[in-house]
């Protein structure tokens, strides 16, 4: 994608001119970001979803039977029918991974890393209904799908912000607006981490949320460590072979002892390469692991001949594809699992991460390569790949 060409998705910015001025600094309202858009998902088909066991889902109504009252899904389908007329919100997590057609609109946000994207949420909400002020970690597009919703944009805020008392949601207890707009089908608001905001349905609506990924400063932490932990043998412990004797308290922890640890510390943390390896791991974990399995083992001769006969791979839903360089190698990133591969293989796996299908035309030579086979296949076995026909 062309980073200079003018966006109607950024209201005629260009990429650059987005991430310059906009991403992570200042919210943008785009006016028919999506002209005449029609959503490929209506209200019932939604609640539907929010019916099945493998589906995050929840419900919040502002006047329950306690102050917004969230209830979690999965949902009996007669609960919806018992919800008041006014005043209470839907929302269904990962609806990408199980509508093709919400899917394809990620393909609207390419001029952003792939791997930052979390999922799709979308929200119905009666006419008043609203999950109440809040801020949000993370970046967000919010396209009104259907209806009409007010939003109001508020101070920014951080972890010192107070909050109703609420077990289950983070409601602001202060909100102090500074912009307000109704947004209409197509439209979309851009919000930068962290800026108070609250959405209130006008009529019945629909509003798809685009999340980013954003690993906090402790998850990375601690989940890295946790990684790096698997590659350290017992012997690697803190030493002091070229301590002094003590001359004062031997109760005193000196300060060379802190640069010994911090070097003993240094020494792994700054391995880039296994760095790397937990990033694209961690980044590429899908939200719904349980449904990325495998289908039942497949031979290199037996996918090949397949293919022959016109069979169609395309990705799972769920699967979450990424790939970087370390030196004259590539290293693959596939549903929090990595897998080295030689160079040689760059565009093979630019065609895996970005293609819609994969078939006996665009995969062309690769399928008498060696090692274009041997990865086709090993990402069948892991369920990252699939058989169209078995979808």
């Amino acid at each position: 994608m062309n980073p200079d060409i003018p966006l109607q998705l950024l209201g005629g910015l260009t990429a650059r001119e987005f991430m310059r001025d906009y991403w992570q600094k200042k919210p943008l309202l785009i006016r028919q970001a999506f002209p005449d858009f029609e959503s490929p998902i209506d209200a019932d088909e939604l609640a539907g979803l929010a019916l099945e066991e493998e589906v995050e889902s929840r419900l919040v109504i502002e006047h329950g039977e306690r102050p917004w009252e969230l209830r979690r899904g999965p949902f009996a389908e007669d609960e919806f029918s018992k919800l008041p007329e006014r005043e209470w919100t839907l929302l269904v997590q990962a609806v990408d991974q199980f509508v093709p057609e919400v899917s394809e609109l990620l393909e609207n946000f390419r001029f952003l890393p792939s791997w930052r994207v979390d999922d799709v949420m979308i929200s119905f909400a009666a006419p008043g209904g609203s999950v109440g002020p809040h801020f949000d970690n993370y970046d967000v597009f919010l396209l009104q799908g259907h209806g009409k919703r007010n939003w109001k944009i508020g101070q920014m805020c951080d972890s010192e912000s107070p909050l109703l008392q609420h077990a289950d949601l983070r409601i602001l207890a202060e909100f102090h607006e500074t912009e307000e707009w109704v947004l209409e089908p197509g439209d979309m608001l851009y919000l930068p981490p962290r800026l108070a905001h609250c959405g209130v349905a006008v009529d019945d609506c629909m509003t798809y949320s685009v999340g980013f990924r954003a690993p906090s400063a402790a998850e990375v932490l601690t989940h890295f460590t946790d990684f790096l932990s698997q590659f350290l043998t017992d012997e690697e412990r803190y030493t002091d072979a070229d301590a002094k004797p003590v001359s004062d308290d031997p109760h005193q922890i000196q300060h060379d002892a802190l640069g010994r640890l911090k070097a003993l510390l240094a020494e792994h943390m700054s391995d880039e390469r296994l760095l790397l390896t937990w990033f694209g791991q961690y980044m590429t974990e899908p939200r719904y692991p349980e449904l990325v399995v495998g289908p039942e083992e497949v031979e290199e001769e037996d996918l090949l001949g397949a293919l022959e006969d016109g069979a169609i791979l395309i990705r799972n839903p769920s699967a979450r594809l990424a790939w970087s360089d370390v030196d004259d190698d590539l290293l693959l990133f596939a549903s929090g699992q990595s897998r080295y591969l030689p160079g040689k293989l760059r565009e093979l796996l630019k065609l895996i991460c970005s293609a819609d299908a994969l078939h006996t035309d665009n995969l062309g030579d690769w399928l008498s390569d060696e090692d274009g086979r041997g990865l086709l296949c090993e990402l069948v076995k892991q369920g990252s790949l699939g058989f169209a026909d078995d979808e």
